[in-house]
């Protein structure tokens, strides 16, 4: 554990000190709400999963919170702590602070029966260090008006509905989400009502000129949504015309068809130049369905970062795409019980796939890796071959990385759709 500086000391914040843990994050994320902007937005942390480092005086100097979730895995899911809200003071860096709170984090997590901790990294480099491995990328289109699509069956017979977004469309976007999502991993929903209400919530000072926040809805013919778009319009005329450009915050879809009728209707919308869209999966349907890919202005980005904190457990908890067994010695240098040597064995497949014991051994190691690149790859999206390749995963036993690679592989990329 990081010694805090002297008088320094890691506690609980109960929620009557709400005002002084979101002082601390804004000074860290250089913002500050207006007070209209506060009374909209609902409070969205989980007070008895806050905590702080506290001055010798009484204040607070950095703060973290965590969210209680379950990650989907390959197969399956397990309980996950969601770290948010994490910020330093700007003149406390450089002290321990963060690492206190990462170890103190981890301590809580494991507590609490949490094999895995996940996060969205507002900075790539810090995390790494702490043994969180980046295990998604999403993908950002910017899309002209028009672009086409191949054609998909039933498409036309479902129609759609165009409105402004409020807290009655909570129920149907948390529905939609949860089932559009089922099977991919890293794919979090929200887990609270006040979560769920954060996502249809749109304060003007959000909006940077834009219009209030609409959500497109598509129906099939008995009236039952099948996806759904939240998006936002920014009135720009220039001399040719109108040049409207269309932000997509979220999109998601059922089928094939309801992602198809989706995406026409808002790649057409009047007085529109462009579409840009984040955080799709790297396999999401409008991928494959563009007819003109290079139409697109793509870019990747680093999606969920995932830390193994109960190794077994963690292991355990997913299932494998082909049969393994090879013995691995793992670096943890903060997590001391996930270090060493481990053989990783699958039984016989079930529905899902392998399923996998994480047990101790003195057999000779086949694999070196740091716990690092084992989060990375924890969700499918990441292959250990193209590790080795880096330098960073040592093969002994010939064979073993290629094995291990494949049994990590999943089918399905690994995406979460919102960052917490």
């Amino acid at each position: 554990m990081t010694t805090l500086p002297e008088g320094y000391r890691v506690v609980a914040v109960p929620r009557d000190r709400k005002p002084e843990f979101h002082g601390v994050d804004h000074l860290a994320f250089a913002f500050e709400p207006d007070e209209k902007t506060s009374e909209i937005v609902p409070d969205q942390l989980e007070w008895d999963r806050t905590m702080a480092v506290e001055r010798p005086d009484g204040t607070l100097a950095a703060v973290h919170a965590s969210y209680d979730f379950d990650l989907p895995v390959p197969g399956g899911e397990l309980a996950c702590s969601g770290l948010t809200w994490v910020g330093v003071r700007p003149d406390e860096r450089r002290r321990g602070l963060l690492t206190a709170m990462i170890d103190t984090h981890f301590t809580r997590s494991l507590a609490r029966g949490e094999a895995v901790s996940a996060l969205f990294a507002a900075e790539p480099a810090i995390y790494g260090r702490f043994g969180y491995g980046c295990a998604a990328d999403d993908v950002r289109l910017k899309l002209p008006r028009g672009a086409a699509l191949r054609d998909v069956v039933g498409s036309g017979d479902l129609t759609v509905r165009f409105e402004t977004l409020g807290d009655e469309h909570a129920d149907l976007v948390h529905r939609l989400h949860v089932a559009a999502g089922a099977g991919r991993p890293g794919w979090v929903t929200r887990s609270s009502d006040a979560l769920r209400a954060g996502r249809v919530v749109d304060p003007p000072a959000w909006r940077d000129g834009g219009e209030p926040m609409r959500i497109v809805t598509v129906h099939d013919p008995a009236g039952e949504p099948r996806a759904y778009a939240l998006l936002r319009r920014k009135e720009t005329w220039v001399d040719a015309g109108p040049r409207y450009p269309v932000s997509v915050r979220e999109a998601v879809a059922l089928d094939a068809a309801g992602a198809h009728r989706l995406w026409s209707f808002v790649l057409d919308l009047d007085l529109t130049s462009d579409v840009s869209v984040r955080m799709l999966a790297a396999d999401d349907p409008l991928l494959a369905l563009l007819v003109d890919p290079r139409g697109a202005t793509p870019a990747f980005g680093d999606n969920i970062w995932v830390r193994l904190l109960d190794l077994p457990v963690a292991l355990g908890a997913r299932r494998y795409s082909a049969p393994l067994d090879v013995v691995v010695d793992v670096t943890d240098t903060r997590v001391a019980t996930n270090a060493g040597r481990w053989r990783l064995r699958t039984g016989g497949p079930d529905t899902q796939g392998y399923p996998l014991t994480a047990t101790r051994t003195t057999d000779d190691v086949d694999l070196h890796l740091d716990v690092r690149e084992l989060g990375a790859a924890y969700l499918g999206g990441r292959s250990l071959d193209g590790y080795a390749r880096a330098g960073l995963v040592t093969e002994r036993t010939p064979g073993s990385v290629r094995a291990a690679a494949s049994a990590f592989a999943w089918p399905v990329a690994p995406v979460c759709s919102w960052v917490f």
